[in-house]
């Protein structure tokens, strides 16, 4: 049953009061179920001593979790587009919390990465399908408001690694997995009761207009876009990966600890959330592929650091820089969505954009692994990232030329 409508009331219009604070309980939201990405990357080496494994099969657990993660962008985003986000949202906290409960009381690997299936599609309403629902409340500030939710994964991801940092020594893993999840669960379900109201029907019908005279300008079918998109998405999150997935590992390997290992990871996920909020001012100014493709390029030149410094301070400053680099990539897709296909689909469209990220994190994250384990280093895993980076700024700058050209011969002919 479809939730009606909101009236044609100022209070509640595209960019007003309701709007913001929308936005804001979004932003706690994404914080909050973030802990289903990043709990696995800090209790990664612990998994693997307690259980005996290999670093691929260690990192088992969370390529499962992005691959739940996939499932629910996809899955919970096409719900949320028929019914809304507070329906989707109250089962993803349930689930995230089941899947962290079963995690702490697996009695052996195999167990302990299929919970991670049921964490991951618990975690993936506070990416794709929350970002969706803000982008129909704001129209001069999408961009901005887009990139403030989806900084919630990296609020989340500066956050998560500190806490498990100091519960993990103290409690054990297994205790910090069952704690996190029911907290989160218990703060979230009431916390969705704020995001019932849906936008306007005359809202909808102003953004469909607009989507449809870009689409057109641009030249490129719903398929060839959403494709190249898809790909492009993949390639820069295989590139993304390396770095966040493994620095706990590689800091370990290299004798500096788990704990500075997980410092490095919250600074650059701390530093990438200022480059998310500025890539969605500069989006507002220049457009979502423009804002793609300068940080495209600059996350493949600090992945090139990673190849030349290994020392814990030289460590320390690259991570940062990569997170300065990266950090407003993702959710530009998702801008580049909002401002080319229909709203009506918005969910159902980040979703897929959103499943191709996480497949590429996924593969990323299991196949540098895998690089591990045949070379004995993260040297070859580093320059595989450099590689895929580089068909990611191909699509994307690609697309920005045909762009620039399809809007310079518009203005020509006007």
């Amino acid at each position: 049953m479809h939730a009606p409508h909101a009236p044609a009331d100022p209070r509640y219009a595209p960019d007003g009061a309701y709007a913001n604070v929308r936005l804001g309980v979004s932003l706690l939201a994404a914080t909050l179920l973030a802990a289903g990405m990043w709990s696995i990357v800090v209790v990664m080496p612990k998994v693997q001593a307690d259980f005996g494994v290999a670093r691929a099969t260690a990192s088992m657990p969370y390529t499962l979790s992005m691959v739940g993660f996939a499932a629910g962008a996809m899955v919970l985003g096409r719900w949320a587009d028929r019914i809304g986000i507070v329906l989707p949202l109250c089962v993803s906290a349930a689930l995230l919390a089941a899947g962290f409960v079963i995690a702490g009381m697996a009695p052996g690997i195999e167990v302990f990465a299929a919970a991670h299936l049921l964490i991951g599609f618990g975690a993936a309403v506070g990416f794709g399908p929350l970002i969706a629902d803000i982008s129909h409340w704001f129209v001069r500030r999408l961009g901005l408001a887009v990139v403030v939710v989806a900084s919630g994964n990296y609020v989340g991801g500066a956050v998560w690694p500190l806490v498990l940092n100091q519960t993990v020594p103290a409690f054990g893993w297994r205790h910090s997995y069952i704690v996190i999840g029911l907290a989160v669960a218990a703060v979230v379900l009431p916390l969705s009761l704020a995001l019932r109201r849906r936008p306007a029907e005359h809202t909808f019908a102003a953004a469909a207009a607009a989507t449809a005279v870009a689409q057109a300008n641009l030249g490129l079918s719903v398929r060839t876009l959403m494709t190249l998109l898809s790909i492009a998405g993949v390639a820069c999150c295989v590139a993304m990966s390396m770095p966040q997935v493994h620095i706990v590992a590689y800091c370990s390997d290299l004798g500096y600890g788990v704990a500075r290992g997980a410092e490095m990871l919250s600074l650059m996920l701390f530093l990438g959330i200022f480059s998310r909020v500025a890539s969605g001012y500069v989006s507002d100014r220049i457009g979502g592929a423009k804002t793609l493709l300068i940080g495209s390029v600059m996350q493949g030149v600090a992945l090139l650091l990673y190849l030349f410094f290994d020392g814990l301070t030289s460590l320390y400053v690259v991570s940062g820089v990569f997170g300065l680099f990266q950090g407003g990539i993702v959710p530009m897709y998702a801008v580049i969505c909002r401002e080319l296909l229909p709203p009506r689909e918005a969910g159902a469209r980040i979703g897929v954009l959103v499943t191709a990220t996480i497949v590429g994190m996924a593969f990323g994250g299991y196949f540098s692994g895998l690089i591990f384990d045949w070379t004995g280093s993260y040297g070859m895993a580093f320059l595989n990232g450099v590689l895929w980076n580089a068909v990611n700024v191909t699509i994307v700058g690609w697309l920005v030329w045909k762009q620039m050209r399809q809007g310079g011969a518009i203005a020509q002919s006007a």
